[in-house]
This record gives C-alpha cells, sequence and structure tokens, in this order.
C-alpha cells in the first residue's frame, strides 16, 4: 500500500511540475550563484531590477523598447514579441503553469492555505477580461509615449506620466517587487547594517521613493488575493496571460479527453481541480486547447480513470 502511495506520488503530474518550478526559479535567479547572464526574453512575470538577470521579462522588454529606455532609440519590440509567437504556438501558455516564477509562488501559497473561495461562473466570466483591460492600457500608455518620443513632444508627456513613463506596467507589478525592488532594498539595508551605517540606513527608510508605497499595497493585495482564489492573479489581472491566451487556441500542444474511460455524467473532477477554470467537460475530447488552460495538469492527476492526457502536435 505505502509502495503505491510513493508511486502515484512520484508519478503525478503536479510533482513534476513543483521540481520544475522550483528549478526554474532557481536558473531566474542564477545571478546569486554567479552562473552568469544569459540575453533570453520570456513570457513570464519576472524582474528588470537587478543588475544582471539571467532571463528578461518579455512585456517589460516590450514596455522598455517602445519607450526607448536609457537612451535607446525607440523601436518595435520585435524580439519580445516573438518570444511571445514561439511561446505561444510551440507550448501554448504551459509557460504560466510549469516556469513562470510568479506562478511558482501562487502555487506555493495554494498548498497551505487554508480558505478557499471562489467567485460565481458568471463573475469569473466577466473577471477574465480584467487582464484585458490591464494590457490594453500598459501598451496605449507605451504606444503613445514611443508616438510622442519619435515626434519630440515627449517632455511633457513624460512629465506627466512620471514613474510610469517607460515601463507602465512593470512599475506596479508585483513580481518586480517582489522579486526585484524589496531583494534590492533588503541587500542595501545589510550592506550599510555591516558597514555600521546606521545613519545611512535611516536616511534610506526616509528616502523610499513614493512609488514604492503603492507597489507594496499592490503586491500585499494580490498576495492575499491569491491565497483566496487560486491563481488569481494569472486568471484576471496578468497581461502576460492577456497574450498568451490569444495564441493558446493555436498552440501545438493541448490535451485530449479519453471519452471511454471518462465518466462524464457522474463526475466533475477534473473540472474542480482547475485552477483556471477552464470548461473542461464541454470541450471537445479530441483536443482541446482553451484560452485559459495553462498545462499545469491538475486536471490529470484529479482524474481517478486516467482520462486526460496531453497531446502535441
Amino acid at each position: 500500500m505505502k509502495t503505491d502511495k510513493v508511486r502515484d506520488f512520484v508519478f503525478r503530474y503536479g510533482t513534476w511540475r513543483l521540481v520544475i518550478q522550483f528549478l526554474s526559479f532557481l536558473f531566474f535567479s542564477a545571478i546569486i550563484f554567479n552562473l552568469g547572464v544569459l540575453s533570453l526574453l520570456l513570457p513570464v512575470m519576472w524582474t528588470w531590477a537587478l543588475p544582471q538577470n539571467t532571463v528578461g521579462d518579455a512585456f517589460t522588454a516590450v514596455q522598455l523598447t517602445f519607450s526607448g529606455w536609457r537612451g535607446l532609440a525607440v523601436a518595435f519590440p520585435f524580439l519580445a514579441f516573438a518570444s511571445f509567437v514561439l511561446a505561444g504556438m510551440l507550448i501554448g501558455k504551459s509557460m504560466c503553469g510549469w516556469v513562470c516564477p510568479f506562478g511558482f509562488v501562487q502555487d506555493l501559497i495554494d498548498l497551505v492555505r487554508r480558505k478557499k473561495r471562489d467567485f460565481s461562473l458568471r463573475n469569473h466570466e466577466s473577471m477574465v477580461y480584467v487582464k484585458y483591460a490591464v494590457l490594453g492600457i500598459a501598451l496605449f500608455i507605451s504606444t503613445t509615449f514611443a508616438a510622442s518620443k519619435l515626434m519630440h513632444t515627449y517632455a511633457s508627456y513624460q512629465r506627466a506620466l512620471g514613474d510610469f513613463a517607460f515601463a507602465p506596467f512593470s512599475t506596479l507589478s508585483p513580481a518586480e517587487t517582489l522579486f526585484g525592488t524589496l531583494p534590492t532594498m533588503f541587500h542595501n539595508l545589510l550592506i550599510a547594517l555591516t558597514q555600521n551605517e546606521t545613519l545611512t540606513v535611516l536616511s534610506g527608510v526616509l528616502k523610499v521613493p513614493l512609488v514604492f508605497w503603492p507597489q507594496l499595497i499592490i503586491l500585499i493585495g494580490v498576495l492575499v488575493f491569491v491565497a483566496l482564489v487560486p491563481r488569481g492573479w494569472c486568471r484576471y489581472f496578468c497581461p502576460h496571460g492577456a497574450i498568451m491566451a490569444l495564441l493558446n487556441k493555436f498552440s501545438f500542444i493541448g490535451l485530449r479527453r479519453d471519452p471511454v474511460k471518462c465518466s462524464k455524467g457522474g463526475c466533475r473532477l477534473c473540472v474542480e481541480a482547475c485552477p483556471m477554470r477552464v470548461p473542461i467537460l464541454d470541450l471537445p475530447w479530441e483536443k482541446f486547447s482553451h484560452e485559459e488552460c495553462i498545462y499545469c495538469m491538475k486536471c490529470a492527476d484529479a482524474c481517478k480513470d486516467k482520462a486526460i492526457k496531453p497531446t502535441y502536435p
């Protein structure tokens, strides 16, 4: 009996997914281990705040390229968009479920949370469009700012936008705060304390940028939200997920539900296990690539009949 439980645990998709998420997080954080720097853009929630980076957040790259960050010429972000398109076509939103560092944080919270709440289906179906609004606002600000720079009329616009001029979404992104802003502040604080620079520490605390407080409030709010709603950030607010959702239906990867094994009439375990609320039983059994599916395979793990499997292409 114990052997069967161990075997089931080892061969669960969820076990391997956590391992891959953890290894991916170490890879993203490779600067800590002095493993070098790569020019790799991925459609995941990460940070550009670190002085060196193993991986770049493709959506942040979109915003920075449009805006001509750090004196660079305004340009169309071909490489960043190519990252989204290639990932979307080849592996769909599976990076959201298996690689994204902020997705990993949400899954860790999900492992320890006690209270589980969710929205009604009607509210859920309405709220999934919020992430498209977030995406649209960020792209609108970036593209209009790029246009103003090309026409050399950007000075007043930049003053009006302030910290939001070059990366309107990433400035308040909870991932940027969690993985970049807070570690950087903590690192600088430790250096000051080890050098007995108490005055430097106090002045640093007093001179925290004004934008830090909304960043911190948003981060705390998001973490509380995802503690109550599984993958709440991915479902309703993530602009990366919005872009990938548009591509997910055209992806080579998909899921297949065996109609012989599936006891559709009396079982909804797969639907109940899905953190993205994908209506699995209402989709074609041959192959489905729902726009919200992150291929976390929780549905396959929950299915007692082993009726759900990934398929490619």
